[in-house]
C-alpha cells in the first residue's frame, strides 16, 4: 500500500541516515528491522491507535492494533544539516540512498501473502493539532477500522517535525504470538535496497579512504560511496563590487 503521494512518485530517491555499525549489520544479516512507534522520541507517535475508543454506544472499547504496527523513517532530505545531527550526534554516520518503490518491494518480497494488508509505504503529513485530532476521530468507526485507516494514522505528525519531511515504511503483524516484540526484522538483498552510501560530512578528510576501505571489505558494497560536501568550504571566487547606493 502507498499513501499520501503519487503513484509517479515511486521512484523518488529516499535517504536514511544511521551509523556504520548499523549499516554492517543490514549487510552482514541481510535483514531490515522496523521497532514499535512507542520506541521513537516523540511522545506522539501512535497516540492515536493506543487510545481509548467511545462508541456511538457509549461504550468504550481498546484495541491492541497499537502493539501489532513497527516502522522505520526515511527523508526526502538529500542534505540536512539537522539530520545529520540529529540521526549521527557521535559523527560516525553515513547516509542510505533507496527509492520508495525499492523499499515497497524489499519489504513485499518478504510477506507475499496478505501484502496490502501488512506493507504500506507513506509520506507523513505534518498537520496542526485541530486536524490531528479530526483524523484520529475519523479513525475509528462502528465498524472499526480499515487498514488503511490503521497506516494513515501513523502519517501524521505536529509541524515542529517538518523538518524531517519523513517517509515511513510501516508493517502490521498479524500474528498474536509476536505482540509482545518490540522489533520485526525480515529478510532483505541489501545490494538491491540501497543504491548509495554517503559518508557523514564530519569525517575527516584524511580518514574517508579508510572508511570506504572498511564498508567495501565489511558489506562487499560495490555501488558509490561518497563523502558528503555538506561542510566543505565553498571555491574560491572574486566578488565585483555592486553598484547599489543607499
Amino acid at each position: 500500500m502507498y499513501l499520501n503521494f503519487k503513484t509517479d512518485a515511486k521512484d523518488r530517491y529516499v535517504y536514511r541516515i544511521t551509523t556504520v555499525e548499523r549499516l554492517k549489520e543490514l549487510f552482514l544479516s541481510r535483514s531490515n528491522t522496523l521497532v514499535k512507534p512507542k520506541l521513537w522520541n516523540d511522545p506522539f507517535e501512535n497516540f492515536i491507535l493506543s487510545s481509548k475508543v467511545r462508541m456511538k454506544s457509549g461504550k468504550i472499547v481498546e484495541y491492541n492494533y497499537h502493539e501489532r504496527m513497527y516502522g522505520q523513517c526515511w527523508t526526502f532530505h538529500k542534505a540536512s544539516d539537522a539530520m545529520w545531527r540529529i540521526y549521527a550526534p557521535e559523527e560516525n554516520g553515513v547516509r542510505l540512498r533507496s527509492t520508495i518503490a525499492t523499499l515497497r518491494r524489499e519489504l513485499d518480497r518478504a510477506h507475499p501473502e496478505h501484502t496490502d494488508v501488512k506493507c504500506c509505504v507513506g509520506r507523513v503529513r505534518y498537520l496542526s493539532s485541530r486536524k490531528m485530532k479530526q483524523v484520529a476521530n475519523n479513525t475509528f468507526d462502528n465498524y472499526g477500522i480499515g487498514v488503511d485507516r490503521i497506516f494513515n494514522s501513523l502519517l501524521v505528525k505536529r509541524p515542529a517535525f517538518s523538518h524531517e519531511r519523513e517517509l515511513r515504511l510501516l508493517y502490521f503483524e498479524m500474528d498474536d504470538s509476536k505482540l509482545d516484540e518490540e522489533t520485526y526484522s525480515y529478510k532483505v538483498d541489501p545490494h538491491v535496497m540501497i543504491s548509495q552510501i554517503m559518508l557523514d560530512p564530519r569525517l575527516p578528510l584524511d580518514a574517508v579512504e579508510s572508511m570506504r576501505e572498511e564498508i567495501r571489505s565489511a558489506t562487499g558494497f560495490e555501488g558509490p560511496i561518497k563523502r558528503s560536501l555538506l561542510y566543505a568550504p565553498p571555491l574560491s571566487s572574486i566578488l565585483d563590487v555592486s553598484d547599489w547606493k543607499p
